[in-house]
């Protein structure tokens, strides 16, 4: 049975007034802000009203260590919350915002597929609430602030040879990634080098997800080292008087959106900071107030169990204070066989072989969620090319290792195909967990590094460069030592080659290239290998079979 497209289900689906939405959830119309018929910003007043109401569990759904596409892990999210509303428990999925980069580039949108999808997905997929457009102009304020900083007879002694702090759009431009400003003489600035990074990789957009209000936000944002003086000490954004106006433009991207899904179940969708540069979670605000409203919170960091969970663990839960009871980790055949070392064009093959060669993959990423003391439930992802004997070779190997897991067809059916994921879940959720921190605040910089090299990557030790040993100084001598590690990594492979698949070789040494401190958001990016922070276009980006016609209908967009 063959699909219609995941725009043509989106536009034909029934969707409920968004008062509706708020309404099942206990919210009146003085809690929300509407945009239009079917979006809509929660107010900060409704966690502060229900602040001592008991906490909903959270449910993490990650994924086995991708191949370039995604294996489903939003539409999983989707399918997983639709289910709990067939069982008729009250649950809000709690999705990252889409950032217009992957969506015109080659991932496309992500508001699920199928008859799991979050709506309307061309309001989320393109403008939304225009979130990511307030951390854009928040951003490059700050930077014309620094530069004015600069050009007037840098009164704040900025050595320009330090300046960490760029431009920021949210459209992917390789040609953008390394410039030169300030060039045509005396009244057009002073040169440096320079370039742009995508909005999603601001460190704005970790402290938009990082923020619980407005006020903790605008404090954040003051922390924010842009550059170093002459003297080596750090220059923040509070040296600049211009955090009150990036607050202004944050003012309402820092309230949690409500939208719904295909089949009415309640979504919260609000912060975007990529996984793979920044920690890919879903906003504080959202999580907590989806906390307050609903007994199952279904959340989705980006990227696999390496990844977004390990930062969501670490980072999210240290500053939020959650404590998630279950992992649930999406995989598929496609997933395995490519781990187990097949050719991109020869997944669509059957070979059970490479799908056996694959699954020490997806133990490491049991392993990981075993790290952190929580329970996981192995969630197969569905697809009509998976042989039964391939399906069984998964189930049968789960079994033996007494790991809980069904597969999964929310895409075909919606809510009523995750049923049997949705139970195996409960059954988790029941039993008492051990949830801890990967390790303590008070490790070293290089001795966290180097447990996330080692317990997240299977990796047997790290090694930092000379330009990663002068930074790493330059932090310990500024006091940051106890601040949470932040992995830039390729998200394609668990070492820091994307073309390496599976689990690396047992003497693997994960090299760190540069280390930097995001003193605003709270934490410190370690860069693994070859990593950038502005993506470029691929040869065939999705762009290309977009268009809309003369009644506003968009075609092309999934």
């Amino acid at each position: 049975m063959s699909l219609p497209t995941n725009i043509e289900i989106a536009q034909n689906a029934k969707l409920k007034p968004i008062k509706e939405i708020a309404n099942d959830l206990g919210l009146t119309e003085e809690d929300i802000e509407p945009y239009g018929r079917y979006k809509a910003k929660i107010k900060p007043e409704v966690y502060k009203k229900l602040k001592t109401k008991e906490d909903g569990k959270i449910i993490i759904v990650t994924a086995i260590t991708p191949t370039r596409n995604g294996e489903g892990k939003t539409t999983m999210s989707i399918g997983l919350a639709q289910a709990f509303g067939k069982l008729n428990k009250k649950a809000i999925v709690v999705l990252r915002q889409p950032s217009l980069g992957p969506v015109f580039g080659v991932k496309g949108g992500a508001c699920g597929a199928g008859y799991a999808q979050v709506l309307p997905m061309e309001d989320i997929n393109i403008h939304f609430t225009g979130d990511l457009h307030a951390i854009t102009a928040a951003h490059d304020l700050l930077t014309s602030a620094m530069e004015n900083s600069i050009n007037r007879k840098n009164r704040d002694d900025i050595d320009i040879h330090t300046v960490m702090w760029k431009r920021v759009i949210d459209i992917e431009s390789r040609t953008l990634r390394k410039i030169v400003v300030g060039l045509g003489g005396e009244n057009n600035g002073i040169p440096y080098e320079s370039g742009f990074e995508i909005t999603t990789a601001s460190e704005i957009a970790a402290i938009h997800a990082l923020s619980s209000d407005l006020m903790e936000l605008k404090q954040k944002m003051s922390e924010i080292t842009v550059a170093y003086n002459s003297k080596g000490l750090p220059v923040k954004a509070s040296n600049f008087n211009v955090v009150g106006a990036m607050a202004i433009l944050m003012k309402d991207a820092v309230k949690p959106n409500l939208v719904q899904t295909i089949e009415n179940t309640p979504a919260i969708i609000h912060g975007g900071p990529f996984a793979n540069i920044a920690h890919g979670c879903p906003s504080l605000a959202a999580i907590k107030t989806a906390q307050k409203l609903a007994d199952y919170v279904i959340l989705e960091p980006g990227f696999g169990a390496d990844l977004g969970m390990e930062k969501f663990c670490n980072i999210a839960s240290r500053y939020g204070g959650f404590k998630p009871g279950v992992v649930v980790i999406v995989a598929t055949i496609k997933a395995l066989k490519r781990h187990g070392g097949m050719k991109y064009k020869d997944l669509n093959e059957p070979n059970t072989d490479a799908v056996k060669k694959g699954l020490p993959m997806l133990w490491k990423m049991v392993e990981n969620a075993h790290h952190f003391g929580l329970h996981p439930v192995i969630c197969m992802n569905h697809f009509p090319k998976d042989s039964q004997e391939e399906i069984d070779t998964v189930l049968n190997w789960a079994k033996e290792k007494n790991i809980p897991a069904a597969f999964t067809d929310t895409v075909m059916k919606g809510g009523i195909g995750g049923i049997e994921l949705a139970n195996l879940v409960f059954k988790e959720l029941e039993k008492p967990n051990n949830f801890q921190y990967l390790y303590i605040d008070e490790a070293s910089i290089e001795e966290k590094i180097r447990i996330i090299a080692k317990k997240m990557y299977g990796a047997s030790d790290i090694r930092l460069t000379d330009e990663a040993r002068k930074a790493l100084k330059k932090i310990e001598k500024t006091g940051l030592n106890k601040l949470p590690i932040c992995m830039a990594k390729t998200p394609l492979s668990l070492t820091a080659d994307e073309d390496i698949q599976g689990l690396p070789e047992e003497d693997y040494v994960l090299p760190i290239v540069n280390l930097k401190p995001s003193t605003g958001a709270g934490f410190i990016v370690a860069y693994c290998g070859d990593i950038n922070t502005m993506p470029g276009e691929p040869s065939h980006p999705a762009f290309e079979d977009m268009d809309i016609d003369e009644d506003g209908r968009i075609k092309g967009l999934y």
